[in-house]
């Protein structure tokens, strides 16, 4: 039904578009610029129209107008060009027809495998047709998914113009991987009643509820003398920085969580007896437990400093993003018409919290309620990341459906 679906997506992921957290441009990288090239071209092939790149925020944006007077609102597709930070060069994608329910060997060279052992997800798609890595590199997914999904449905909606459907914007956008890509996101020039993040992972996915979000660097000063004659003068950095995690309850971490639980993850610590930095996120579902989260932060350097006549451990703390919730729950035609969609293309909806965020999550909280869809990818950001077309497909449906259930 979607002819062009597979190939576009061969097509895209071929394209590197990492993106660069350490980049001070927008996008990061110049290679999501030259993707939102190739989009502009394609989008114009098909038949959209008002397409625009924004230089200011990155994102390629376009209209499918209205087919109908009826007065109808205006729904908004989004999805993002960027890839994970995992080796994104030279994707050589493999087709597997008729996925037989057992393990693929993605590269004999190095005898890297793809199990259902390993991955019991996969027994999920048996009789699809599969799309893997050549073990590798990642395959892009994430999002690359969504955005031929997009491209497919307004392809359809064009060729089929007897399904009325009122106006539709779509927008592709950088650097949702580092966290960033939606700050500049313009909502007014956008100018959508609401938008869905095509973003999420297996069908079936709904997703209207994402964690409260902080980063927080820990900033330890030392004080290095020769361990001979330390006693009563040295200050040991790392013996602080040790202190600290420790202070943090054990079992809140990524490893022993799930569901709403929030946790503190450690990203990363250096340092000598001189001077430590630690780098954690945090995370909650809860706004209440979230702010409780932060302030236990405060109060283990609050406590840690009290022997010292100078302050020894610094707490820099930034808020990432919010619980979409707060401000989707407000306004449920999106979550409401998706779902409908989803049962009447007889998909069951998977209505569960993000444990995680999306560019929805901040575009949300500029006013412009984005739910997250199902894009049809398993295992995203690494070597055994795959899709089945058939997944994509459905993920296509459901937003021609959604179109059509807005007009009726």
């Amino acid at each position: 039904m979607y002819e062009n679906l597979m190939e576009r997506f061969l097509k895209y992921v071929k394209i590197e578009t990492r993106s660069d957290s350490s980049s001070t441009t927008v996008p990061s990288t110049q290679s999501q610029v030259d993707f939102a090239k190739v989009l502009m071209k394609d989008l114009e092939e098909i038949g959209m129209e008002e397409i625009e790149y924004n230089e200011d925020n990155g994102f390629v944006t376009a209209t499918l107008p209205a087919n109908t007077d009826k007065e109808l609102p205006v729904i908004g597709y989004i999805a993002h060009m960027d890839t994970a930070d995992f080796n994104a060069e030279n994707v050589d994608p493999k087709i597997h027809e008729n996925y037989d329910g057992e393990e693929i060997l993605l590269n004999e060279e190095n005898n890297i495998k793809l199990s259902p052992q390993d991955f019991p997800n996969m027994k999920n798609y048996i009789g699809q047709t599969l799309i893997t890595t050549d073990g590798m590199t990642l395959l892009g997914s994430d999002d690359k998914s969504g955005i031929v999904e997009i491209f497919s449905a307004m392809e359809y909606l064009i060729e089929n113009p007897d399904i009325k459907h009122g106006k539709i914007r779509v927008a592709f956008g950088p650097d949702e991987e580092i966290g960033v890509g939606a700050d500049r996101f313009d909502v007014d020039h956008f100018n959508a009643d609401f938008a869905y993040t095509i973003d999420g992972g297996p069908v079936g996915e709904l997703q209207y509820e994402s964690f409260n979000a902080a980063g927080a660097n820990i900033l330890i000063q030392g004080k290095n003398v020769h361990p001979g004659t330390a006693k009563g003068k040295m200050v040991n950095a790392l013996k602080l920085a040790i202190a600290f995690d420790e202070a943090l309850p054990d079992h809140e971490v990524p490893e022993q969580t799930e569901g709403r639980e929030g946790f503190f993850h450690l990203l990363g610590m250096t340092g000598t007896v001189e001077g430590a930095t630690m780098n954690y996120i945090i995370r909650d579902h809860d706004k209440e437990l979230f702010i409780k989260r932060k302030q236990l932060m405060r109060d283990i350097a609050i406590r840690l400093n009290a022997p010292f006549e100078e302050e020894r451990v610094k707490v820099i703390m930034e808020d990432s993003y919010y619980n979409m919730r707060e401000i989707i729950e407000k306004d449920m035609r999106a979550v409401d018409l998706a779902e409908q969609a989803m049962k009447n293309l007889d998909i069951k909806p998977d209505i569960q919290p993000i444990r995680g965020g999306t560019d929805g999550s901040k575009i949300s909280f500029m006013g412009l309620p984005t739910p997250n869809i199902f894009a049809g990818g398993e295992n995203f950001h690494g070597r055994y990341e795959f899709v089945s077309v058939e997944s994509m497909e459905k993920a296509t449906d459901v937003l021609v459906e959604i179109a059509r259930l807005a007009f009726e």
